[in-house]
């Protein structure tokens, strides 16, 4: 297959336009993506990710510090991971917490009320404005001296 004949296929593949021209130079167009993204929505991803004060290391003490092992969960030898989503608004609030996935017995409750009480945030920033951004957060509970 020839050059005239791959450049077309090429450009079927890849979503943009190319062209070429006798004298051996490809023009590419790459399409215009537009923002359609929501303002009222908060996003998954931004340029900057918002941040706990202090940081990761910060975070996890907090939680370590704040984090009760409810006594139906010790007795009943529930372990596991408490996936907490909520919602680091532009001024750095926490919103909208709620459990993605729980394991019961007062782990997921517990989770969303430390989730809750947590210290405003670092905002997170698209095109250099503060924005909200959707977090997700695993809580791990294990039982002490278990050996898993």
């Amino acid at each position: 297959m020839n050059l005239r004949h791959t450049l077309p296929f090429l450009a079927l593949l890849s979503g943009t336009v190319v062209s070429a021209q006798n004298e051996g130079v490809i023009d590419v167009a790459v399409p215009v993506v537009e923002d359609t993204h929501d303002p009222n929505e908060p996003l998954t991803i931004a340029e900057v990710m918002p941040e706990f004060p202090g940081g990761k290391d910060a975070l996890f003490a907090y939680i370590g510090k704040n984090l009760k092992y409810p006594e139906r969960a010790q007795e009943e030898g529930i372990e596991g991971v408490v996936y907490v989503t909520f919602v680091v608004e532009a001024d750095g609030k926490i919103s909208g917490v709620s459990v993605l996935r729980g394991i019961g017995g007062g782990c997921n409750e517990e989770a969303v009320r430390v989730v809750s009480g947590m210290p405003n945030w670092t905002p997170g920033m698209q095109a250099g404005k503060p924005v909200w951004v959707k977090y997700n957060l695993p809580i791990r509970y294990k039982l002490a001296g278990d050996k898993k």
